[in-house]
């Protein structure tokens, strides 16, 4: 447990700091805001499939989806309150290269950062994951960019929505049911528990949809870069 915990100390802003001195190296056309935005992009990007692989390693290890138990699980928690604290400070740091032009003091950009990201700091606290802002370096009119995209949306519907009913599913599919019949062969509170879960998967799931509509909107795409 605190081996696991110092490791994952060490190796989020261990990570962070490699890939913004690589960056500045091989891209010194780039600002210091570039380069600090892109690195916790990076880094969280790592954090994503080390948390996928760890997932798929946890299902395919247990075979009761109740009672089932694998020390991964139990493991990876401590790994992850590290990015969290971690990944917390990078978003303060983003906020603080992205308005340190407008002279504003620490404070203030604390407050301007509190202020304006309640949601995802909330987020942060309760559920120990982020959903990073998208890096905006002007190129939404690539290709690239695009297909990227397409990928964080149908990523984001996979892992963070669809997870829940493929929950019940396994469920049901353990005890003998159908999908439609498992939320009245629980307890009440377990639906009310992912209810609340889902809600905000939702909601930034509609946020991202949005952004996707700009983003294939070529006249709104222009005049966003």
């Amino acid at each position: 447990m605190l081996l696991t915990l110092a490791w994952g100390s060490l190796f989020f802003p261990g990570l962070f700091a490699l890939c913004t001195w690589a960056l500045r190296r091989s891209r010194p056309e780039w600002t210091n805001t570039d380069c600090v935005m892109i690195s916790t992009r990076l880094v969280s990007s790592v954090q994503a499939v080390l948390a996928t692989g760890s997932g798929i390693v946890i299902m395919r290890s247990c075979s009761d989806v109740i009672t089932g138990r694998h020390w991964l699980a139990r493991e990876y928690v401590w790994f992850l309150i590290p990015y969290m604290i971690y990944d917390s400070y990078a978003m303060y740091l983003c906020e603080w290269y992205r308005t340190r032009d407008q002279n504003h003091g620490h404070s203030t950009t604390f407050r301007n950062f509190l202020s304006q990201n309640r949601l995802m700091i909330t987020h942060h606290a309760v559920i120990l994951f982020v959903l990073v802002p998208v890096a905006q370096l002007k190129q939404q009119h690539t290709l690239l960019y695009k297909v990227n995209g397409i990928l964080t949306l149908a990523t984001f519907l996979s892992c963070r929505i669809l997870l829940f009913p493929f929950m019940y599913w396994s469920y049901g599919q353990q005890q003998g049911l159908s999908l439609l019949q498992v939320p009245f062969n629980i307890p009440f509170f377990c639906n009310v528990a992912n209810a609340f879960l889902i809600a905000p998967q939702i909601y930034w799931f509609s946020l991202l949809c949005r952004k996707a509509a700009r983003l294939f909107d070529t006249r709104q795409a222009k005049k966003d870069g």
